[in-house]
């Protein structure tokens, strides 16, 4: 195997079966996350070091708004990846109670790894308010939201089921964005409760309305694609994924040109017409990158650079943003025209990926010693 998009030394054989959903990791899905760390440090780079006089350009606007894809995609991918291994629990343990615990514990762990990044936050950049140790950032939400796709887990009994309840809690989600971020009832609630709910000023960042429903919508995806018998059937899910994804991205695009039919929303924030467009972009985009991947595997061509940042996705986001927004960059914060920090882009990227190699060798080493540790059963 060689690092980068490179060639084989030994091709391997032209088979038309390239993946194989029950014994192999599907190699495209972490290409896509990949893709998605690569859109996360664009977008906090260009937002931390660009100047001010340089923001009111088309190519800051675009470069934003291509920015701005990160987020969603880390949480359909979440969606996606949690509806996968909930289905191979269940496969191995024989009861769909096996796929609730998985989901659940493991969205547990990224509610919990929401506060550490936030006390790292604290104390690595002094002077902050304690008050930013709850400040509800993209773990906050993607957690709970990976906890209720476990729970509708183990509540439906087929994958029809499972796919039209993540299907319609992603609808309702987004339609229900606009009316929440004004309703008067969310104001009754706690406060710590209303910011997982709707903006709350700096307190934050990420929302459950509408970010917890990509989570949904990608569950609805990762159903079907758990449901594939075979790798022939996997290939025909992704033509009519591709074929819905571009017909949700149109639907998109035309209720956004008829007028509102809430009283108050944001296209860009709270419109359930951008929430479809993303959506759609996403699911095309998905079955792209399988479609892509399959056709590059069967020629020995591997991109295994962008397989490890997708794999290593959650140690960059954990490493990078300090280092983005802290004083390790602080000469250049708003200093760069947009060119500089693409460049700047380009140099500190690399700087992630040397680091997620480092960190796999250390890990290799450390597996490797404690392996050797361990006492050797005696034979007779």
């Amino acid at each position: 195997m060689t690092e980068g998009l490179g060639r084989s030394p030994q091709p391997p054989t032209l088979s038309p079966r390239p993946f194989k959903p029950s014994s192999r990791r599907r190699q495209y899905i972490d290409w896509a996350r990949g893709i998605a760390v690569l859109l996360m440090i664009e977008a906090h780079t260009l937002d931390a070091w660009t100047r001010p006089a340089a923001r009111a350009t088309t190519v800051f606007r675009d470069a934003t708004i291509l920015g701005g894809f990160a987020a969603p995609l880390f949480l359909w991918l979440a969606g996606v990846a949690v509806a996968l291994s909930a289905a191979s629990a269940t496969r191995r343990r024989g009861h769909s109670s096996a796929g609730l615990a998985t989901v659940c514990h493991r969205g547990l762990e990224i509610f919990i790894l929401a506060f550490l990044f936030r006390l790292q936050a604290f104390v690595v950049s002094p002077g902050s308010h304690p008050l930013t140790l709850f400040r509800v950032d993209i773990l906050n939400i993607m957690g709970p939201s990976m906890v209720a796709v476990g729970i509708v887990w183990g509540l439906c009994a087929t994958p029809a089921l499972l796919v039209g309840a993540y299907a319609a809690l992603a609808c309702a989600t987004a339609m229900l964005t606009p009316l929440v971020r004004t309703s008067a009832l969310v104001g009754t609630l706690p406060v710590w409760i209303q910011w997982y709910i709707r903006p709350a000023g700096e307190q934050t960042t990420f929302t459950g309305f509408p970010w917890a429903g990509f989570v949904f919508a990608g569950a609805a995806c990762g159903a079907l694609l758990a449901a594939a018998r075979n790798t022939e059937d996997e290939r025909r899910l992704h033509g009519w994924l591709a074929l819905a994804g571009l017909a949700i991205l149109a639907i998109g695009f035309y209720t956004a040109s008829l007028p509102s039919i809430y009283g108050q929303s944001s296209f860009w924030t709270s419109s359930p017409t951008y929430f479809a467009i993303r959506t759609g972009i996403l699911m095309t985009m998905l079955s792209v990158t399988y479609g892509v991947a399959w056709t590059l595997e069967r020629r020995g061509v591997f991109c295994r650079s962008l397989e490890r940042l997708g794999r290593s996705s959650l140690f960059v986001y954990w490493i990078h943003v300090e280092l983005v927004y802290g004083y390790a960059t602080w000469p250049i914060r708003h200093r760069l025209p947009v060119a500089g920090t693409f460049i700047a882009y380009v140099v500190f990227t690399a700087l992630m990926y040397a680091a997620v190699v480092a960190k796999s060798r250390i890990v290799d080493a450390w597996q490797i010693r404690h392996r050797d540790s361990q006492p050797h059963p005696v034979t007779a």
